[in-house]
């Protein structure tokens, strides 16, 4: 069934040759996406489960920012699944400022590394940091899975499409 909202779609980064560049290139433009599909979202469908399994956008996006936080900035989590769901306090736009917020801080950490072999300078006790490039890697694996599951909860809610 053809959809009559308006479609906005942003094409891949243009990026430099490097692989840090490629790499960081990419992440940033999912950032942006994930961010743009809670930016503007209407409450209280924002914060409703769209799907069986509970997911809600903006639980997708609180998510992430406990991710960029853990990954980049060494802050630990002990309950994975809590992270998916929000206070009555979170506003659409106390949680994509939060989000923002994570996404600068993990950058002025990435700014900091320039070998992609070696460990990301953050410290959890007891646990070895992963390397750059792996960090790199799975972000922008976990930000693209859930930035189309975001995708797809915006659609359902009011029927925005595109990146």
């Amino acid at each position: 069934m053809p959809s009559t909202a308006r479609r906005r779609d942003t094409p891949p980064p243009r990026t430099g040759s490097s692989e840090p560049e490629v790499l960081r290139g990419f992440l940033d433009y999912l950032r942006t996406s994930v961010a743009a599909k809670v930016d503007g979202a209407p409450e209280p469908a924002v914060r409703t489960a769209a799907v069986p399994s509970g997911t809600t956008l903006l639980g997708l996006l609180h998510h992430l920012t406990h991710v960029e936080r853990a990954l980049f900035l060494g802050e630990r989590v002990t309950d994975w699944p809590a992270t998916f769901r929000t206070s009555a306090d979170d506003t659409v736009g106390s949680v994509v400022a939060g989000y923002r917020a994570a996404v600068s801080a993990a950058n002025d950490v990435l700014d900091g590394c320039t070998d992609l072999a070696a460990p990301l300078p953050r410290s959890q006790p007891g646990r070895t940091a992963p390397t750059v490039r792996w960090a790199l890697a799975h972000m922008i694996e976990e930000t693209g899975r859930h930035a189309g599951h975001a995708d797809i909860v915006r659609e359902l809610i009011d029927g925005s499409t595109g990146r």
